[in-house]
């Protein structure tokens, strides 16, 4: 059987981390892609028990798991605006709070929200140059339209999605600027915008001046988002499997079908029952720079996996359900166990543990 584990103590950590960083900031525990591959629910009950009270989704689906798992009271924000009105009429019927990206989602919420004799809440969403939505920065009058013409919404916060490449990126910098601008246009108007939050995962761990009303931490509790090196973050998430098979091959066997490897000595194999149709070796996309391409490559030629507490390397490219290691020169038998990392959100076939 192949397992997901998905170590506590390790998310505390990265939690303890979140909280250092947010210095008192609201913290909402994004949950999209269910949980990041850890599970919504199983995260989101691992989150409220360190005092997480504010979750963020993108599927109305993991807003149900969430309030059928018992999250009855907690605050859960949906990152995404839709005209739909049977998916708004879910979200209401739930309490989540909605988003509002353009005029047209703000009045279909609040036509919704009319028609039930309801008051519906919901946040801003500001595009400050990611472009998968949002109220443009250019345009502050539709903003303030939404505040003047929805009488069925509360408008209880206003955010945007920042999106720096790299460490005191000064785009980030131009970024807030012209988030700041629109907050300032809201409140010259006479309203008032709520819980104000911008950083995502990355923005939170390199950007005191990002950090606003509230932060939003989603790949950062797994320690899966854009490393640094003095991040403190712990990786969480690796993938357990028994050896399907130990054999001798003799020098010249070639093994793999795309890029095939020739043996140079008789060799001890190792079948480890996965590969990447089962997410071993996929990444996150990264930085296209060289140095960062580079990086790539070298951890991809030095991919290992621990077989009895000893280090086996991967032979030839990963395959797409099996992989070949080297045991040449390691005590190892068929269904020992296996150990390797994954990321949990790549991660398919596998039965999800806590430990």
């Amino acid at each position: 059987m192949r397992r997901l584990v998905i170590e506590k103590a390790a998310v505390k950590h990265n939690l303890s981390v979140i909280k250092e960083r947010a210095a008192g900031a609201a913290i909402y525990g994004v949950l999209t892609g269910d949980g990041g591959g850890a599970g919504a629910v199983p995260l989101a009950k691992l989150l409220r028990a360190e005092g997480i009270g504010r979750f963020a989704v993108y599927d109305v689906k993991d807003a149900e798991k969430l309030r059928q798992a018992g999250f009855e009271d907690e605050e859960i924000l949906m990152l995404r605006s839709t005209t739909d009105r049977e998916e708004l009429e879910r979200l209401v019927d739930l309490n989540v709070v909605c988003t509002i990206s353009s005029v047209d989602t703000g009045l279909a919420l609040n036509a919704l929200a009319e028609n039930r004799a309801t008051v519906a809440c919901a946040h801003i969403q500001v595009d400050t140059g990611l472009g998968f939505g949002g109220f443009l920065v250019s345009e502050p009058e539709k903003i303030l339209l939404a505040y003047r013409s929805l009488p069925n919404v509360a408008l209880e916060g206003i955010y945007t999605q920042l999106h720096a490449v790299r460490s005191n990126d000064p785009e980030l910098s131009h970024q807030l600027d012209q988030f700041h601008h629109v907050l300032e246009d809201i409140h010259a108007a006479g309203f008032e915008t709520g819980v104000v939050h911008a950083a995502g995962s990355f923005a939170l761990l390199h950007s005191d001046s990002a950090r606003l009303d509230g932060v939003r931490a989603g790949s950062a509790i797994l320690g899966r988002c854009r490393r640094t090196r003095d991040d403190r973050l712990k990786t969480v998430g690796y993938g357990e499997v028994p050896l399907a098979e130990v054999r001798w091959l003799p020098k010249g066997h070639s093994l793999g079908t795309d890029r095939p490897v020739v043996l140079k000595k008789p060799t001890r194999v190792a079948v480890l029952p996965v590969g990447y149709q089962n997410g071993f070796g996929v990444e996150r996309p990264r930085e296209v720079s060289f140095w960062a391409m580079l990086a790539r490559w070298r951890r991809s030629k030095n991919r290992s996996v621990r077989v009895c507490d000893q280090r086996a390397r991967i032979i030839g490219p990963i395959g797409a359900t099996e992989t070949l290691l080297n045991v040449t020169n390691m005590k190892c038998s068929a269904d020992d166990l296996a150990t390797f990392d994954i990321d949990p959100m790549f991660a398919k076939g596998f039965v999800r543990e806590y430990r």
